[in-house]
């Protein structure tokens, strides 16, 4: 942990060409999420011959690279004691059940009583951990969506999990209750995602947007409303939300993207299992399983009544 809090100088002689700096940095600095080293680039603390530079500038064999880790600036949220259910847990993450109903991280209308309070009163040493507001946080629930979360405990583990999420080696497995009935048991989503144009609080398929992509599987059909799963391979925010309402088939209770609904007071989402290699070493596959919320299994049991 003495990395985290003190300052440290590394140096070194790029052995090759044409890395972009932000990659040569982390392959050097494996405890350093990528996040972070772009961070450290952006702020000053790397040098390239001496000089300053942007993530992105090229590296050429020879070129003499300075880092200057200094220390993290201290964490100014508060733990604080909340029932967030703990899945596994060993030396270097944990896996919870993020509740419906609170945000992930402190933001605006949110200042407190978020995941992060709840993760620092269980584990204190998160401080610091992957980015300064948001200790451990390697991807992102919605603040009304429920399910599983991995947290990372080390820099080197953020670093693991964050680079399995960019090549898309994390299996995620949602179930969501959308209206109408959806046509195909099985199907594929590939529609870009960024902000709405006129609503900027809202997302939505846009051309030019980033790329995002969501396989599903038909699991139950009900009379007014199909039953899925569904398997994000891109992470980009509201996705499933989004990707279901362009189809025409928004979620049951999703009041941004489609309407309110009596079965249930949220959206029907929920972050059902978790699969990834165990970090740092990643030589272990695992896979973590959520069951439905009372809330939300109480809707299907009203609809199973009904059927």
């Amino acid at each position: 942990m003495t990395s985290q809090r003190a300052i440290n100088r590394r140096q070194w002689t790029a052995a090759t060409s044409a890395a972009r700096l932000d990659r040569e940095v982390q392959a050097h600095c494996p405890d350093l999420s990528r996040s972070r080293c772009a961070r450290l680039i952006d702020e000053g603390w790397v040098r390239l011959n001496g000089t300053t530079a942007k993530p992105a500038s090229p590296v050429r064999h020879g070129d003499i690279i300075e880092v200057i880790v200094p220390p993290l600036t201290p964490l100014d949220v508060e733990p604080q004691s909340m029932p967030i259910a703990v899945v596994y847990q060993d030396a270097h993450m944990l896996v919870v059940n993020k509740p419906a109903g609170i945000a992930v991280h402190p933001g605006p209308g949110h200042p407190d009583r978020t995941l992060v309070n709840a993760l620092l009163a269980l584990v204190p040493d998160l401080k610091g951990i992957g980015g300064v507001q948001r200790p451990g946080i390697v991807h992102r629930l919605d603040k009304d969506t429920s399910g599983l979360m991995v947290v990372a405990k080390t820099d080197r583990t953020h670093a693991s999990l964050t680079q399995q999420l960019k090549e898309r080696r994390v299996k995620k497995t949602y179930v969501a209750l959308v209206s109408g009935a959806v046509a195909q048991a099985e199907g594929e989503v590939d529609a870009p995602i960024a902000r709405h144009p006129r609503n900027r609080k809202r997302m939505a398929v846009v051309v030019g947007g980033r790329g995002a992509v969501t396989r599903y599987k038909v699991v139950r059909r009900y009379p007014d409303c199909t039953l899925v799963e569904a398997y994000p391979v891109t992470g980009r925010t509201h996705q499933i939300r989004v990707h279901f309402a362009s189809l025409g088939h928004p979620l049951i209770g999703d009041k941004v993207y489609g309407k309110a609904s009596a079965l249930v007071e949220r959206h029907f989402l929920h972050a059902a299992r978790l699969g990834f290699y165990l970090p740092p070493e990643e030589l272990e596959w695992r896979e973590f399983e959520s069951q439905l919320p009372d809330d939300l299994q109480a809707a299907l049991d009203m609809l199973e009544a009904g059927a």
